[in-house]
């Protein structure tokens, strides 16, 4: 029996914790609310790109040959934005950037400088914590990309690969992938590539799987290349724009954002909304059909072991029970084993369910009623179906779908399973 979702639609009307949202924002792919260890500074799970007091933004001006006077100053003035297309040992196009009064840049890398205004580091999918990634070589951009918003409405996203450093330059060795337009304009592409994926019919419960492409330098569409380093790009996307909609994915292989527009963001269920959401279940009294006993999804602070009343599911058939250790499985910290379900006998994984947190990966307000498999992570129907569906980049050429709240890999038919509730006897 599924819990009563009556009084639950009702809370899809619960007003925001913040006030109404004027900005854009970013959200990491894999962190359920918040970085295992806490948000901290520009290091965090988030981020909020407001209008700034004073522009930032910049365009492309002069173009010089490294040979003259001109963009030998280009290069080592730190008050000029340029860009350095190393095209052989002798010769080197610099592109120097002016200021734009009518944008805002934000920049997004591994970098912790101070140009750097949103900090990410590799995900690793199933990691406890920041600790866990440490070892991992990354393969993040330390300057990996900038996005330009316009100041005005209707405050227009761009994107574009690389981002300016400490000395205000972005530098393209010979080794990157470059070349020279037909308008004779220099652009090229960064070691690893930064991708974008645009959804059909906006981030709604309508939303399809879009395509995945490359986003230049300059801004250009372009079609993936073999590999994310190959040297050869792909194909020149002329129709399409690197301009960001509600639910664009970014990848900047290590990690995926997604951008959420303000727009967007006050469609989505709030913290408060979810919390809600949670009560309600567990104010339905779900049971152990087995045990008897009264389940109960804990907190939305985040915990990584599961509490004593936290429901499990045998996820090849969706029934929901306490913890117990029938069949061999003794660690309730080591969970993922396969199982035999006391209520239908389908054998499968049997794992802890988890709320997920992360409001800006939703698609609706509707109650939390599947689950995402392996990882056991709960959102609405819509949500899971949507994910599921979804390609995300994995390493430098696959795909895969995966849980947005811890970034595993999804598994089984659809990697997502209806949850299947006991009610209270009484």
């Amino acid at each position: 029996m599924v819990p009563p979702d009556t009084q639950l639609q009702k809370n899809a009307q619960v007003k925001s914790m913040i006030p109404h949202l004027t900005c854009n924002g970013l959200v990491v792919c894999r962190y359920n609310g918040s970085l295992p260890n806490g948000d901290r500074g520009r290091r965090k799970s988030r981020f909020a790109l407001s209008r700034r007091p004073k522009a930032n933004g910049v365009r492309p001006s002069t173009v010089h040959v490294s040979c003259t006077p001109q963009a030998a100053k280009a290069i080592n003035n730190k008050d000029q934005h340029s860009i350095s297309f190393t095209l052989s040992r002798t010769q080197t196009v610099v592109v120097e950037y002016t200021n734009d009064s009518n944008t805002d840049m934000f920049q997004v890398g591994r970098s912790t400088e101070s140009p750097i205004d949103f900090v990410v580091t590799d995900t690793v999918a199933g990691s406890q914590s920041n600790s866990d990634t440490q070892s991992v070589q990354s393969t993040i951009s330390r300057f990996a990309c900038r996005i330009m918003c316009q100041r005005t409405p209707p405050y227009t996203a761009r994107i574009y690969a690389a981002g300016f450093d400490s000395s205000k330059n972005i530098f393209l060795g010979e080794k990157a992938a470059k070349w020279k337009t037909c308008d004779g304009q220099m652009d090229g592409l960064t070691t690893n590539g930064v991708l974008v994926m645009h959804p059909r019919h906006g981030f709604t419960e309508d939303s399809r799987p879009g395509v995945w492409r490359e986003i230049s330098v300059c801004g250009n569409v372009f079609t993936l290349r073999e590999t994310r380093s190959a040297q050869q790009p792909g194909k020149m996307v002329e129709s399409e724009s690197q301009e960001l909609v509600d639910g664009s994915l970014i990848d900047l292989c290590g990690a995926t954002l997604l951008w959420r527009t303000a727009e967007g963001l006050s469609h989505t269920p709030t913290v408060k909304h979810l919390e809600a959401l949670r009560q309600e279940i567990n104010a339905a009294r779900p049971q152990c059909p087995v045990g008897f006993n009264t389940l109960a999804f804990p907190s939305m602070r985040r915990k990584d072991t599961p509490d004593e009343k936290q429901p499990w599911v045998y996820l090849h058939c969706g029934h929901v029970h306490g913890y117990h250790n029938w069949g061999g499985h003794r660690d309730r910290t080591d969970p993922g084993l396969t199982r035999e379900c006391p209520m239908c006998r389908a054998r499968g994984p049997y794992v802890p369910l988890w709320l997920g947190c992360e409001a800006s990966f939703y698609l609706d307000t509707a109650p939390p009623t599947h689950a995402f498999a392996p990882c056991g992570h709960v959102c609405s129907e819509k949500t899971a179906a949507f994910w599921s569906q979804i390609p995300l980049p994995h390493g430098t050429h696959t795909f895969h779908a995966a849980c947005p709240f811890c970034a595993q890999q999804l598994s089984g038919e659809q990697g997502y399973v209806r949850l299947i509730f006991q009610g209270p006897l009484d």
